[in-house]
C-alpha cells in the first residue's frame, strides 16, 4: 500500500450550556439541510430536542430526524443514516449524544455516496488484518 495522509477536520463543542452558541455558530457555515442524529428518547424527554430544532429553524435550516441510534450501532442503522443523507440532500449532520451516535454519523456520512450491496462486506481474520497492517509499515 502506498503511503498517504488523510485529514478529516472536525469541530466538537463540549461543556455545560454550549449547545445554543455552538449550533448557531456552526449553522452559519453550513447549507440548508441538517440531519439531527441522536440515541434514545432522553433528548426528547428532557426538552433538548425541541430547543435544538428551534435553534436550527431560527437559522433557516430544514431538519431531518435520525433518532434511535443504539450503542454499537448496527450496519442497518448506519445504512439508514446514509439513506437519509442521500434522500434529503443533507449538507450537515448534527450528532447529539455519545460515541455511538458520533461514530454512526461518521460512517453514514462517508458511505452516503457509496452504494453497498448485501454481502459486499465481510469480517477479516486476525491473519488478514496482520497482513494489512504489515503492508502499512
Amino acid at each position: 500500500m502506498d503511503r498517504f495522509r488523510y485529514t478529516y477536520p472536525v469541530r466538537q463543542h463540549f461543556g455545560k450550556g454550549c449547545a445554543e452558541e455552538a449550533i448557531k455558530e456552526e449553522m452559519a457555515r453550513t447549507g440548508r439541510n441538517v440531519l439531527l442524529a441522536y440515541g434514545g428518547g432522553s433528548l426528547k424527554r428532557t426538552g433538548l430536542y425541541d430547543r435544538i430544532t428551534g435553534w436550527l429553524r431560527e437559522c433557516g435550516k430544514t431538519v431531518t430526524d435520525f433518532g434511535g441510534i443504539m450503542p454499537n450501532p448496527t450496519y442497518a442503522k448506519v445504512q439508514e443514516g446514509a439513506r437519509l443523507v442521500r434522500e434529503n440532500d443533507i449538507d450537515f449532520i448534527l450528532a447529539v449524544g455519545g460515541g455511538s451516535v458520533i461514530d454512526c454519523c461518521k460512517i453514514a456520512s462517508s458511505t452516503a455516496t457509496c452504494i453497498l450491496t448485501p454481502g459486499c462486506c465481510r469480517k477479516f481474520t486476525r491473519d488478514e488484518i496482520a497482513g494489512i497492517l504489515e503492508e502499512c509499515m
